[in-house]
């Protein structure tokens, strides 16, 4: 084979993916443009990508917010889920899954109060708030369930009354049975020492920053998927059960 046809041969792969990719840009360059000219609030576009339904686009934003386009960004679906029929996949739902997952093997586990109920061999975390009633409710739930062990990052973000509810449990000779008290029973931990080390809710806070948990409660399971809101306790368990199913 003659030099130059076998280097064009070398090079018919990419020159194929280049062809290939360039309608792709355009398209993604034509939404960019449409919607932020139209769309003035509409936060900084992070990513624009294909999504399963032919001429249709996820466009995604502040993170983990996506909303749908046409290929010119003429025509756009917001606030729904885009849902797989055969199936009955909520592929919104799974990609935002996948989006705000958190390595649970990376979770300062030491800042966090662990309640462990039976065999603890199940884990979960949450993100709670000592003035948040939802967490409170979602607390009389998590007691009911079997052989799991619960860390709770206390994140006080809800005031300042909230940081010292939290420091004073944080600080108390047991943190786990003061905060079920709390949170179960309404009876309030004895004020902490000054002396106390509460850095921790400093970090939590941070920690919950990081990851963009902005309400409480907000739980993550073992396989890094995470579910905001005080969720019932049949779907704790099926998070519990997909979690040991993950390798």
């Amino acid at each position: 084979m003659p030099r130059t046809t076998h280097r064009l041969a070398r090079r018919t792969p990419v020159l194929l993916l280049l062809a290939a990719a360039g309608p792709l840009f355009a398209q993604e360059a034509a939404i960019r443009k449409a919607l932020a000219e139209r769309i003035p609030r509409l936060p900084p576009i992070d990513e624009v990508r294909p999504s399963p339904v032919p001429g249709v686009f996820e466009v995604r934003y502040g993170g983990t917010e996506i909303l749908y386009s046409d290929e010119k960004g003429e025509h756009i679906f917001v606030g729904g889920s885009l849902i797989e029929t055969r199936t009955r996949t909520d592929l919104t739902e799974q990609r935002i899954d996948k989006l705000t997952a958190i390595d649970f093997s990376k979770l300062p586990l030491k800042d966090a109060i662990a309640i462990r109920q039976g065999t603890g061999t199940r884990r979960l975390v949450v993100f709670a708030d000592p003035n948040c009633g939802f967490c409170k409710r979602f607390e009389r739930d998590l007691a009911t369930l079997k052989d799991v062990t619960i860390y709770t990052f206390l994140m006080p973000i809800l005031g300042a009354d909230s940081n010292a509810k939290a420091r004073d449990i944080w600080c108390s000779r047991d943190p786990a049975r003061a905060w079920r008290a709390w949170m179960i029973d309404g009876q309030a931990a004895a004020a902490a020492p000054e002396r106390c080390d509460a850095a921790a809710l400093e970090r939590n806070v941070a920690l919950g920053r990081r990851h963009r948990v902005n309400g409480t409660p907000a739980v993550v399971f073992e396989d890094g998927t995470r579910k905001p809101g005080a969720l019932p306790a049949e779907e704790v368990e099926r998070g519990l059960a997909a979690a040991a199913r993950k390798p």
